[in-house]
């Protein structure tokens, strides 16, 4: 009786070991956001976004996963800027893909020091997390995980340069998506979960307008079963983000981002890690691991 306990009392510690394992973990998140913030601005093309890649690499090498690196070199409207998405692949029982995507790069500022705590710093925390958490769980699909190079406009507005077909903005996203198309395999992306600015203190995300319906659906129900649907609110607002060129090619996506934010390109630099916090973060990856099996699950259908 006395062998039969011990043994149960292991099992127990050991699924509570593995359940630790496989939660978000914000605590985990916040320090990889504090790190970046630390770096400084993060700008496309810059030595400081390079230390980003060099943190994030590291951290994924940390927990045993492979980082691959796509550089490409952008026009931009201040000349050709080299940049680099970062993948990492978790393969499932199928080859087809979820993917998980998010922008590492802070808004070019001219006159302010601008360290994008929450555009930039949260998204890049977040997927470095997730990858973390999905690491060790069962997979029905392949999932990757992109961090974006150049999401943010060189210029100040967002649509205040470029032109048509060549957008000042989006840059790692409409290359990505133009890689997989050159190579015959975007019909094998099943889903795209996009977070953007998923950092703020005061968080409220919207439903947005341009994303597929039923993704978002999956997500905004598993944000009211975890007690989250005041801050996952039912309004809706269309946003031009990194998930419009998967959109374009005919991915299903779903943008998951908190565009009510005071600090947002601030000229006074005010996106500083004083206006984010953890617990926003434990929010926004707690919905997504809820949300996850049930995307599968439509997807299986």
């Amino acid at each position: 009786m006395k062998r039969a306990t011990a043994v149960f009392a292991s099992l127990l510690i050991l699924s509570a070991c593995l359940q630790a394992q496989t939660t978000f973990d914000s605590a985990k998140a916040w320090a990889h956001l504090q790190a970046m913030v630390n770096i400084g601005p993060r700008p496309a093309g810059s030595a400081e976004l390079r230390q980003t890649r060099a943190y994030i690499t590291r951290q994924i090498t940390a927990i045993g996963l492979k980082v691959e690196e796509q550089p490409f070199t952008a026009d931009t409207p201040y000349g050709k800027v080299d940049m680099v998405n970062l993948i990492v692949r978790l393969p499932g029982k199928r080859p087809d893909k979820i993917l998980f995507t998010g922008h590492y790069d802070t808004k070019p500022m001219r006159d302010t020091v601008f360290v994008g705590a929450s555009d930039g710093a949260s998204s890049a925390a977040m997927l470095i997390e997730l990858a973390r958490v999905f690491k060790d769980r069962t997979r029905e699909f392949t999932y990757e995980f992109v961090w974006l190079d150049g999401e943010e406009a060189f210029c100040l507005d967002w649509s205040e340069c470029g032109k048509p077909g060549s957008p000042d903005n989006t840059y790692g996203s409409r290359f990505y998506v133009q890689a997989a198309q050159k190579a015959g395999v975007t019909a094998s992306f099943r889903a795209n979960i996009l977070v953007d600015m998923v950092g703020d203190k005061d968080l409220r995300i919207m439903r947005e307008s341009k994303s597929t319906k039923w993704l978002v659906d999956i997500v905004w129900a598993a944000a009211k079963r975890l007690g989250h649907g005041a801050i996952f609110a039912d309004e809706s607002t269309p946003i031009e983000d990194d998930h419009v060129p998967f959109l374009d090619a005919g991915i299903p996506s779903v943008d998951i981002i908190d565009l009510d934010y005071p600090a947002w390109h601030n000229t006074n630099g005010r996106d500083t890690i004083d206006k984010v916090s953890a617990k926003s973060l434990q929010i926004v990856g707690d919905v997504i691991v809820a949300a996850v099996p049930d995307v599968e699950k439509r997807l299986l259908k």
